[in-house]
């Protein structure tokens, strides 16, 4: 069990998402889309905040600079590889997207294939598996709704 002091905490908002005070910081960043523990990790070490340390004791001013690390992870020195959306396809720029933002990234992306007709785009709009499964045994269910054979009346 851990103690509790008068600053601790339960709820604390990082990154514009409501976190768990009693988890420690790494398990708790890990809430956040598009946060995963290696990230949270590597941002934990950039800002020298004890990732073991629990959620709820963290001041203002450390939770500031985790939303700003966790925002702009290449400006803290982090590298290109961790980031989530590299060398995007308007920009060409490396960034890491969170929450919402990362959802409207990811559904554009799928539109854009969609609407260009590519085989990957041709594959999800007709609800196929798109990285070259075989489908003979498996993804029956999302094929649509087949029939048996019908009994005589």
């Amino acid at each position: 069990m851990f103690k509790m002091t008068e600053e601790f905490k339960h709820i604390i908002r990082i990154a514009n998402t409501d976190l768990v005070g009693k988890k420690q910081i790494l398990i708790a960043l890990t809430k956040i889309k598009g946060v995963s523990i290696m990230f949270a990790n590597t941002i934990c070490k950039l800002t020298k905040i004890d990732g073991t340390k629990k959620a709820g004791d963290l001041t203002e001013q450390d939770a500031e600079k985790l939303t700003e690390a966790l925002k702009n992870p290449l400006k803290y020195g982090a590298p290109a590889w961790i980031v989530n959306r590299r060398k995007d396809y308007e920009t060409g720029a490396d960034f890491h997207l969170l929450g919402g933002d990362l959802q409207f990234a990811d559904q554009n992306d799928l539109k854009r294939l969609k609407k260009i007709k590519s085989y990957r785009g041709l594959r999800l709009q007709w609800g196929l598996p798109v990285r070259g499964q075989r489908t003979k045994s498996n993804f029956r269910r999302q094929k649509g709704k087949s029939l048996g054979v019908k009994k005589k009346k």
